[in-house]
């Protein structure tokens, strides 16, 4: 992660718009403030991604949010070629001071040069490739696929950058780290699936409740088998209705946590999302 980012200072002086992708779930979260930092004072633009996964209220606030922030931003589904489209625009708009210094030093038609940043598993590989039209780079549904430096030119007008995934080295807020957990951002292996499981439902039950019983169709469930912890008794009603059971009939709390968790990653859930602007505190916003 630290070369990664040192490749990234370095790169900066070559480019002339940081795109940043943030997944519209969890657009706060997601976002990396060594950013910031890094980009400096570089043209940027900010894509609400995975939207078709998000709250579409939520992601309007956000959009809202973002603009108030002076940022441009474009909310997509970078598996939709006709949401990649609308990037077109934005770039032009972003960059309209440099191809206005361009045209006044009779430089016309220089591609604009864009690095492609954002935090692991936010989708950047997809949406260079939906832009691209072809497998322009590796794609994954896991972090860390994208382990190099590529350019990949886009037609006359665009060329990107891209780079790897990087997380900040350390986590403030253990929400943070809980949020970039279940949307797949920080690798399964070293997680308790179990717990992420659990914090999945408390949350949930906070944002949508009545969510998590109408999806499995649960009823009659035992809240007085565990005091003051309604998601345990939630999740074993939902590995009963899901037939997650060894030998017994014992509830298999593993299987059910994975499919608690696929459930939300695949938004068959529905279209959620697990923070607000209001979340943002007046520091956060400066």
């Amino acid at each position: 992660m630290t070369k990664a980012k040192r490749q990234m200072q370095e790169d900066m002086k070559l480019i002339d718009l940081v795109i940043e992708l943030l997944d519209a779930r969890v657009p706060l979260s997601s976002r990396n403030p060594d950013i910031d930092q890094i980009a400096g004072s570089k043209a940027r633009l900010v894509l609400l991604n995975k939207a078709d996964m998000a709250d579409p209220l939520v992601t309007e606030q956000w959009n809202r949010f973002f603009l108030e922030q002076g940022l441009n931003v474009c909310v997509i589904n970078s598996k939709n070629p006709s949401d990649v489209k609308k990037i077109n625009a934005e770039v032009q708009k972003a960059c309209a001071a440099k191809i206005e210094r361009d045209r006044r030093r009779g430089i016309k038609n220089r591609p604009v040069r864009a690095m492609v940043v954002g935090i692991p598993n936010v989708g950047k590989s997809t949406f260079i490739n939906t832009y691209a039209r072809k497998a322009a780079t590796k794609t994954g549904n896991k972090p860390g696929v994208t382990k190099g430096k590529q350019w990949i030119r886009l037609g006359t007008n665009l060329e990107l950058l891209d780079t790897p995934g990087i997380l900040w080295p350390k986590f403030e807020d253990q929400e943070v780290g809980l949020k970039l957990a279940l949307i797949g951002s920080i690798k399964d292996e070293i997680m308790n699936t179990e717990e992420l499981s659990l914090e999945l439902i408390k949350m949930l039950n906070r944002r949508y409740p009545d969510l998590i019983s109408n999806y499995y169709g649960l009823s009659g469930i035992d809240y007085d088998k565990y005091p003051g912890k309604p998601e345990v008794a939630e999740m074993e009603a939902v590995g009963t209705a899901r037939g997650a059971l060894m030998k017994g009939g014992e509830i298999d709390y593993l299987k059910t946590a994975n499919i608690l968790l696929e459930n939300f990653r695949n938004a068959k859930l529905g279209r959620l999302s697990l923070e607000e602007p209001e979340q943002v505190s007046e520091t956060e916003k400066s």
